[in-house]
């Protein structure tokens, strides 16, 4: 016996109503008509709720050079990350330090907008600053 069978035997079927899968119960199958006229029934109708997956998350990083002014690289993450002063300039010296410092983490989207818009200005200023993005 299949499961379309065994449900539609106990009264239970399946309805998509507008893309949402539904369940109901036709209580006419099982001869209950709680006092009403021969013919009306109930039913009792549940939704699934569709299950969302969080997306995935990026780093946006910044990559030490021998060129760019570490003023250059403050200014950059005051602006595109907004960073206080303070924030950007500890951003900077582990730059400087490391060879490479975290400016955020973001959704996909974000992060590769953040990563052109860090690189044309830097492009725009002469600098060969790189700034990149990598799965978290």
């Amino acid at each position: 016996m299949s499961c379309v069978d065994s449900c539609t035997r106990r009264g239970w079927q399946n309805l998509t109503i507008g893309g949402a899968a539904m369940r109901f119960q036709d209580r006419r199958m099982q001869g209950s008509n709680d006092g009403q006229a021969p013919g009306r029934g109930t039913a009792v109708i549940t939704r699934t709720k569709p299950k969302t997956k969080k997306p995935s998350l990026y780093r946006v990083l910044i990559l030490n050079d021998d060129y760019t002014p570490m003023e250059f690289v403050i200014h950059i993450l005051e602006r595109f990350f907004q960073k206080d002063r303070e924030a950007a300039t500890r951003i900077m010296l582990h730059v400087h330090n490391h060879g490479v410092g975290e400016c955020g983490v973001y959704t996909f989207e974000v992060a590769e907008t953040k990563v052109s818009q860090v690189m044309d200005f830097a492009r725009q200023h002469q600098h060969p600053l790189q700034c990149v993005m990598e799965k978290k």
